[in-house]
């Protein structure tokens, strides 16, 4: 039969407070007996040893002495007049001689100073003539006084079980307290198995329950939000493959029906939709590499002024064609930082595209490069209609554009910044945007400084 925690945490507190209970009242019961004993003995020291001075004062000696004779009284009056039992005193004469003696003890045993340290001593005359030490174990609690500690026993005992009863009561309340998030954690997480997400527990508290509901919250939060990237990234693709083969069919079934010539513009228009293709499944490739954690890195030391020069080279024809400046500015003396040198190429490359694609004529585009404390910080930024502020965090998703329809005719697949993130984060780098309207997209990659 499986237990529930909130059993198995009901009964953990009921045997706790139940040993502990048990354990308080018997050493309660003890320690009410000792020191009940030891009031009376303290009670009728007095007059025992007013006793012995009587006696030796009466006989000179202690010859003949006997606890058995000797008038002793304790509040309340015991039936037996005798209070301790024979073997309850011994006596010591001043010789350090014992003269009666108590249970342990025999007549004539010289006794250590030690052992005598905790005796009374018995004086007449402002004279020490002997030493009485009190066996406790002898002591025998008349009728009245075992009444008296049955009573605070019994009081103990009930106490005992009043306070096993609350703990019950606390040990239920509690353990439903703490398992009343795991209990909503359970639900939400059974529901969430079901493909319904996302699923939300609230949070009660700011300990470790509360920690993992937070957690559960988030964790079921990216999941519904990646699912919901992910059906879109997937009737994207599907959207974006279906255009470039749809021209294909197009035009090859138009030139087989006689519809369109087989000309040079024709078969142009098919190498470009081909190409077009191509270079979206190589990009879908590069993503699910790197999602996989198998996109390697040559990694080395490599300066920053050589990258930005050589990705300046690659691109300056293109720029050129759109008649847009392409500049350079790179601070002196900047270190080594440690890339794939193809990889941030191709990072840069899939940047400096997007600039040129929005950079109207006559724009420019500006390539930097600077130290920006234990990192190499280089920007490319452009003068096109820049982007939106609510669109700066989501150009680095997967197939998301501004402007859907005029990035699809411009050629891009949507996929180049994304492929940007996933390298420059796979160099233990950073890369975010900046912009507004009107003013220009400035997108800055952070890279750490070569460690020699």
């Amino acid at each position: 039969m499986t237990r529930s925690i909130t059993f198995k945490l009901s009964l953990a507190f009921i045997a706790i407070s139940a040993i502990s209970t048990a354990l308080i009242v018997l050493f309660t019961r003890w320690r009410s007996g000792e020191e009940f004993r030891s009031f009376i003995i303290d009670q009728n020291r007095p007059s025992m040893v007013t006793a012995f001075s009587d006696y030796y004062l009466q006989h000179g000696s202690w010859d003949g002495v006997s606890g058995t004779d000797l008038p002793m009284q304790q509040p309340p009056p015991p039936p037996n007049p005798h209070s301790f039992e024979q073997g309850a005193f011994t006596l010591v004469d001043t010789n350090d001689q014992i003269v009666l003696a108590g249970a342990g003890y025999r007549v004539g045993q010289n006794l250590s100073p030690s052992e005598l340290a905790g005796g009374v001593p018995i004086r007449v005359n402002n004279k020490t003539v002997g030493t009485l030490l009190i066996n406790r174990t002898a002591f025998r609690i008349n009728s009245l006084g075992s009444n008296f500690l049955n009573r605070i026993n019994l009081q103990t005992l009930l106490g005992g079980l009043t306070a096993i009863a609350i703990a019950l009561v606390l040990a239920i309340i509690l353990s439903r307290s703490f398992t009343r998030p795991i209990r909503e954690l359970t639900a939400a997480t059974q529901v969430a198995s079901q493909g319904n997400l996302p699923q939300q527990v609230p949070v009660r508290s700011r300990d470790e329950l509360g920690q993992l509901a937070t957690s559960f919250n988030r964790m079921s939060a990216d999941l519904a939000r990646s699912l919901n990237l992910r059906r879109q990234m997937t009737a994207d693709i599907a959207h974006e493959l279906r255009t470039p083969i749809s021209i294909i069919l197009g035009h090859a079934e138009a030139v087989h029906d006689g519809v369109l010539p087989p000309s040079s513009e024709t078969f142009e228009i098919v190498r470009e939709e081909a190409e077009r293709l191509e270079h979206l499944v190589d990009d879908l490739r590069t993503l699910s590499m790197a999602d996989a954690g198998e996109l390697k890195l040559a990694v080395r030391p490599y300066a920053p002024e050589k990258l930005l020069n050589d990705v300046q080279k690659i691109f300056a024809h293109q720029a050129s064609q759109g008649n847009i400046t392409l500049n350079l500015e790179i601070e002196p003396g900047l270190p080594e930082i440690e890339v794939d040198p193809e990889r941030m190429k191709q990072v840069f490359g899939n940047i400096l595209d997007n600039a040129l694609r929005y950079t109207p004529e006559n724009g420019n585009i500006l390539l930097s490069a600077n130290a920006a404390d234990h990192n190499v910080e280089m920007k490319i930024q452009d003068s096109g209609p820049g982007v939106a502020a609510e669109d700066l965090d989501r150009i680095f998703e997967r197939l998301y554009r501004t402007e859907s329809s005029r990035a699809r005719d411009k050629g891009g697949s949507g996929l180049g910044f994304a492929i940007a993130k996933s390298i420059v984060e796979k160099h233990n780098g950073k890369i975010w945007a900046e912009s507004k309207p009107g003013e220009g997209l400035t997108v800055i990659v952070q890279i750490p400084i070569h460690q020699a």
